[in-house]
């Protein structure tokens, strides 16, 4: 039997009144969050990155394509994985429908990773992708934008998210080789070292008279809008309902 509390038409009508005035207000509160997004200062980029992509060297300035605005999704698929991280994938789910819009609103929008270009074509493939999908592999731009760490800057502490990540004891080490951060390394075909050391985020950028200049960048957390399905399962009605890693690539479904 449920624990719930249940009640009558009318009474979840005047809960659902009251909470109609939190929602409002979370609304206008995102809409002045975006607006001070926007009114960031512009960092002009005056260094030259250079990607691979489906046709061929591209600068910065490329990825534009013809547009003003630039989006891109650093999406954590490093040169030793064999697979891309199965949290950006659930994300990059909802890439197709959304470019194609923004294409056509005069904003590009990219995923990014340090894996080579054939690697990252044929995990597309797999899995029906169709956004554009850049190889910055030998460029500093991941690590520029801090999603890309070192092995030595690992062990020594790393700069993400806007502050600062001490390196981990060993204790901390152990409950990450045996917990979640280990199995979704696992199915990237790669080890907990390597696998944190790419990182997740989002950044924007501005092509204004010739110029490429960086607007935005989030991290961790601030990734949490862009998940399709957490934006679902916050109107369910049992919410996120989380006990660990329980999403998978589109295509292991049904294969547990």
């Amino acid at each position: 039997m449920t624990t719930h509390t249940i009640g009558s038409r009318e009474q979840w009508l005047a809960a659902r009144v009251e909470l109609l005035k939190t929602e409002k207000e979370l609304t206008r509160r995102s809409d002045e969050v975006a607006r001070q997004r926007q009114e960031l200062p512009w960092v002009r980029i005056d260094r030259e990155y250079r990607f691979d992509t489906d046709r061929g060297k591209a600068s910065l300035a490329d990825l534009f394509r013809g547009r003003s605005q630039l989006l891109v999704y650093h999406f954590m698929f490093g040169p030793d994985y064999t697979a891309g991280c199965p949290s950006c994938s659930a994300i990059a789910d909802g890439f197709n429908g959304s470019a194609v819009h923004l294409a056509n609103h005069d904003v590009m929008l990219w995923a990014v990773s340090r894996a080579p270009l054939a690697k990252l074509d044929a995990y597309k493939r797999r899995l029906g992708w169709t956004f554009p999908w850049a190889s910055s592999f030998g460029s500093d731009f991941n690590a520029d934008f801090s999603v890309y760490f070192t092995e030595q800057q690992q062990q020594r502490g790393i700069d993400y998210n806007y502050r600062h990540e001490d390196a981990m004891p060993s204790g901390a080490r152990q409950a990450w080789m045996e917990g979640p951060v280990a199995q979704m390394a696992a199915t990237s075909g790669t080890d907990v070292a390597t696998y944190t050391r790419e990182r997740p985020g989002a950044s924007a950028f501005v092509l204004d008279d010739g110029v490429v200049y960086h607007t935005y960048s989030t991290y961790a957390r601030g990734l949490d809008g862009l998940w399709g399905m957490y934006q679902w399962l916050d109107r369910a009605p049992k919410g996120r309902n989380e006990s660990g890693i329980w999403w998978r690539r589109n295509d292991e479904y049904g294969r547990q």
